[in-house]
């Protein structure tokens, strides 16, 4: 009895071999038969870099920043205030104030304008310079209207409210020139007003901007 015969060798029946990728590269190596599959944790990473991106730090600080154009508006507002009280009290004791009294009361309008202004602007704006800079212009600026304001007010009182329409056709620069030498060769302390305003409102704004 004859022995069966092993089917003759043929090459192309052979099953193609599986290319190896280098390491690396690609996909991972697949693994032979018999071979487990590798688990979760001894996969390689396949992004360069590290495996998990970085995540963000939750308390990383912020930038320190302020409100320029709110912290303008804010003074402002707070300046129209202040030389509003002012007039009032210019004109409910204008009759009884000396050319002393009239000069305190000025130049104490002067600082508090200036120094409402000022922290107004270093709370809000913080450190921003151009907000400094407009704080320094806002402040002198009330203390001007605020003296102005008052003189037709005191015309009114004295002369009714049609005066204030006589005035305004006569010459309407007549609070301007009040503010200027209402009580004879103080023009100096009307400007020296006006700087002090000034200097007040930038430096409460720089000093309490640096601070926040």
């Amino acid at each position: 009895m004859s022995q069966p015969q092993p089917p003759p060798y043929n090459p192309y029946n052979q099953p193609p071999a599986m290319p190896q990728a280098p390491p690396g590269y690609g996909a991972p190596q697949q693994p032979y038969a018999g071979q487990p599959p590798m688990q979760s944790w001894q996969q390689p990473p396949t992004g360069p870099g590290l495996p998990y991106p970085p995540q963000p730090m939750p308390f990383a600080p912020q930038e320190n920043r302020g409100h320029p154009v709110g912290a303008f508006f804010l003074a402002f507002v707070a300046s129209v205030v202040v030389s509003l009280v002012y007039s009032v009290i210019v004109l409910a004791t204008y009759e009884d104030q000396t050319k002393d009294t009239a000069l305190t009361v000025y130049m104490a309008h002067a600082l508090l304008n200036g120094a409402i202004v000022g922290s107004l602007i270093g709370l809000v704006a913080r450190r921003s310079g151009g907000a400094w800079i407009s704080g320094a212009i806002i402040a002198p600026l009330g203390v001007f209207f605020g003296h102005t304001n008052a003189v037709p007010m005191i015309i009114a009182d004295v002369n009714g409210m049609a005066a204030i329409g006589d005035m305004m056709e006569a010459d309407p620069f007549i609070p301007a020139k009040a503010w200027w030498g209402s009580q004879g060769d103080t023009e100096w302390i009307s400007l020296l007003g006006l700087v002090i305003a000034a200097a007040m409102a930038w430096l409460l704004a720089f000093a309490t901007g640096r601070r926040r």
